[in-house]
């Protein structure tokens, strides 16, 4: 981009938010918020505000499927931008079935119009499992099953965006014994580009993320091997808990209200699955950032990892066996009372050396 392009959409950006009473202080805030977001540097501010300035918007396709909407509710809640902004400016939101004015035919028009004007450029956004049981009868759209719905309209997008655990790996309706069959995006689009931003419900702030990446660059953020943007799902919970640092000194919740409840200790043993998770809600928070269910005292149940309810239950019991966290209840005793240092020490190497060795696996996988 020349330098006058630059010029001429700096004076077009300032004159749009002045025209809506946004300064653009708090522009470049909410710009500067997503670069940390994404792990990027500071410089990626100035790129994404030109970048949402040159209007170049994608039509977004939000379809949903069998899912309870909390999806939804985390994107009506976003504060960073506001959802209003979100549909209004940043992103072009042709179709979303709760949130849209048209219903019946109508809804189903501008949808269309959308795949016939758009093919290949648009971006979809799904939320909820898809049902493949019986035909996929269990969840149909104006006669038409979700299974044919997604290939259709995943079919022609230019990249695909799965929302909350049930969009990307079936959540609590492929939990056994899976009665509807349902599945995750994925599975059925296998030769798209998925971006799976899983959760329960997802953190819209990695939903703003991702699109922001996509308008800046050009292209979705890298992934992990489950599809998962690294920028969100790089890192355990674990690792940048707050509570971090009463794990390990070996200081436990060992029942709901006691002391070391009410002094923020370590919730592992209450059947927090921190250590086993993926996520940035740490570092994201929820509440436009306020709190998050390990600050407010409720260990981690896992929702972002595919087959939760069944895999991380039950829900308040410690997990056995976590890869990294060869841990027992004698262990973490000694630990807490300080008998060795070198016990501390050689436990936590160990941890750090085998989970460094797994996430290596995972790579080469």
């Amino acid at each position: 981009m020349t330098k006058e392009k630059e010029s001429t959409i700096a004076t077009a950006l300032e004159e749009y938010l002045e025209g809506r009473g946004v300064s653009r202080r708090s522009f470049l805030t909410f710009c500067s918020s997503m670069a940390a977001t994404l792990a990027l540097p500071a410089s990626f501010a100035d790129k994404a505000a030109a970048a949402i300035a040159e209007d170049n918007r994608p039509p977004i396709i939000w379809l949903e499927f069998q899912d309870c909407a909390g999806d939804t509710e985390s994107f009506l809640r976003a504060s960073r931008p506001t959802a209003a902004e979100l549909v209004l400016d940043y992103l072009s939101v042709d179709y979303h079935e709760t949130i849209m004015a048209a219903a019946g035919h109508q809804a189903e028009a501008a949808r269309q119009k959308t795949l016939d004007e758009w093919a290949g450029k648009y971006i979809v956004i799904v939320e909820g499992s898809i049902p493949t049981a019986q035909g996929g009868i269990h969840c149909t759209i104006a006669g038409h099953t979700a299974m044919d719905i997604l290939q259709k309209v995943g079919g022609g997008a230019a990249a695909v965006i799965a929302v909350g655990t049930c969009a990307t790996s079936g959540g609590i309706a492929a939990a056994h014994p899976n009665p509807t069959g349902a599945v995750g995006v994925k599975e059925l689009l296998p030769n798209k580009p998925v971006i799976n931003l899983p959760g329960c419900p997802m953190n819209v702030v990695n939903l703003t993320a991702t699109i922001v990446h996509y308008l800046t660059f050009g292209t979705l953020p890298t992934t992990d091997k489950l599809g998962r943007p690294l920028f969100a799902y790089g890192k355990r919970i674990h690792d940048n808990c707050e509570r971090r640092a009463h794990f390990d000194q070996g200081q436990y919740v060992e029942a709901w209200g006691d002391a070391g409840h009410r002094q923020g200790w370590c919730l592992y043993k209450m059947g927090c699955k921190g250590p086993a998770t993926f996520h940035n809600c740490p570092t994201v928070k929820w509440n436009d950032g306020q709190s998050w269910p390990v600050q407010a005292g409720h260990g981690c149940v896992g929702c972002s990892e595919p087959g939760f309810w069944d895999t991380m239950g039950p829900f308040y019991d410690r997990l056995p066996n976590v890869p990294g966290f060869d841990i027992t209840d004698a262990t973490a005793t000694k630990v807490g009372l300080g008998l060795t240092a070198a016990a501390a020490a050689g436990f936590a190497v160990h941890g750090v050396a085998k989970t460094m060795t797994l996430r290596s696996g995972d790579d080469e996988e």
